[in-house]
């Protein structure tokens, strides 16, 4: 008995330890076993309490009164799938009829407090049928990225969510994107796993930095074009109106608009096309477009005005082309001048991070999700990286990028600069390396070259 009580007070008290520590694994060896078996004890009782119930149905209420039998108790959804995962629980619910998948969702901080789990979350996944996603601790507190994601071409793995799935940046399906957030909020650690997220694909990337290129600069192996100043960003979207309009030309000509040819093989972009004539694809990243729009003379106007227009062309037709852009920057309102609102306005994804008012909120959220703004406001300041994430579909979550120090980012370009394509378009604009030793990259053609 003794032996018993000794070894029972030790696994006690590497339960607590764990839970303190390392909350993921406590989660992994005691916590799902005991959250398992809380949320099936209780669910019936709970989903009554929370009003998500419905009467039985009359004719068993009729056959209970024939039979002479007690009445049939409310019947809660039904558990159609029980899952736990590395950070939670997942319930895929049958609704009842007159049920719906809204009343699921307003009833989530209750469904949290009543099963003890630290978040709720919900979504319809078709007509009648709920996913409930429970997370068993704070997974953005200490963010570790799974093992395994689902990787494909132009989809990368870039943060977790508060619910514990993973957080994609898809072009495919999200073509063009806005990030925002005050200094020190984490938009250079999200830029940096992007970055090293699309650096193993067959991607070209052009970075635009005009602070001086101290964000994109150390990546630059891995980049096919960089500009660190307005004068040549200039020049380089230039460059990349033209490289879009020389594609739509090629896909006008291998449109195979003939009677021979199954109208679902006619191309209207660069995946439509043959792999052997498919353009590479193109990321434009653009850190602080800010200083992409500020002026103080008339000349720098006109170049200002160049530079938006060239923006907007490219976030108006630039997808079919596989031209994507990344815009980051602390503020982007209407207070940067004409054309800044017509080219958020093709900014499908919005992440914002920390920022300091809620005007900067409202930026990135204000005309898709008034509840993501609250969220964005709400950040803390010691929270480095957490961030609310949403598209114009009006959805958003709370995400977090694990942190990715310089040093790694820049050993995950420089171990697949092999890949850097180079593109005939870009060539002026291209950094000129010569070794990994060398400290000094000139990093535009504006740059000065350095023995």
């Amino acid at each position: 008995m003794t032996a018993f009580t000794v070894a029972l007070v030790l696994v006690v008290a590497a339960a607590g330890l764990l839970r303190w520590r390392r909350p993921a694994w406590y989660w992994l060896t005691f916590g799902v076993t005991v959250a398992a078996l809380r949320v099936l004890v209780r669910y019936s009782s709970v989903m009554d309490a929370c009003g998500l119930t419905v009467p039985p149905p009359r004719w068993r209420l009729a056959l209970a009164r024939v039979a002479n039998r007690p009445m049939p108790q409310s019947r809660p959804p039904r558990i159609l799938r029980f899952r736990p995962t590395r950070t939670g629980l997942v319930l895929r619910l049958g609704l009842r009829p007159g049920q719906d998948a809204f009343d699921v969702a307003a009833a989530s901080d209750r469904l949290r407090h009543s099963f003890s789990m630290y978040g709720v979350t919900s979504r319809e996944v078709r007509s009648g049928v709920v996913e409930v996603r429970m997370t068993g601790y704070d997974v953005l507190k200490r963010v570790q990225m799974p093992a395994k994601v689902d990787s494909r071409p132009m989809r990368v793995p870039v943060a977790l969510r508060q619910d514990g799935s993973v957080h994609y940046r898809d072009y495919r399906a999200v073509p063009h994107a806005l990030t925002l957030g005050a200094t020190e909020s984490g938009k250079s650690v999200y830029q940096r796993n992007l970055v090293a997220g699309l650096a193993p694909m067959d991607v070209a990337l052009v970075g635009i930095d005009c602070k001086q290129g101290v964000e994109l600069f150390p990546l630059a192996r891995r980049f096919s074009a960089l500009a660190d100043n307005p004068d040549t960003a200039a020049d380089l979207l230039d460059a990349l109106v033209s490289r879009m309009e020389g594609v739509y030309q090629l896909i006008r000509a291998e449109q195979r608009l003939t009677a021979a040819v199954p109208e679902a093989e006619i191309a209207a972009d660069i995946w439509d096309l043959p792999e052997h004539l498919r353009p590479v694809p193109v990321v434009v990243l653009v850190d602080e477009v800010a200083e992409l729009a500020l002026f103080a003379s008339k000349d720098e106007e006109k170049r200002r005005d160049r530079i938006i227009t060239a923006l907007v062309r490219l976030a108006q037709l630039g997808r079919a082309a596989g031209i994507y852009l990344e815009i980051c920057g602390q503020r982007f309102g209407s207070e940067l001048g004409k054309g800044i609102t017509m080219l958020r306005a093709q900014l499908t994804g919005r992440t914002a991070h920390r920022v300091n008012d809620e005007t900067s909120a409202n930026m990135a959220f204000g005309d898709i999700s008034p509840d993501a703004v609250l969220a964005a406001i709400q950040i803390p300041a010691e929270l480095r990286g957490l961030a609310v994430a949403g598209d114009s579909t009006g959805g958003w979550h709370r995400i977090r990028a694990p942190h990715t120090s310089l040093r790694q980012a820049v050993n995950t370009c420089n171990r697949h600069a092999d890949r850097t394509p180079v593109l005939p378009e870009l060539v002026p604009f291209r950094p000129e390396l010569t070794s990994a030793s060398e400290a000094r990259v000139p990093l535009s053609k504006t740059a000065p070259v350095t023995a």
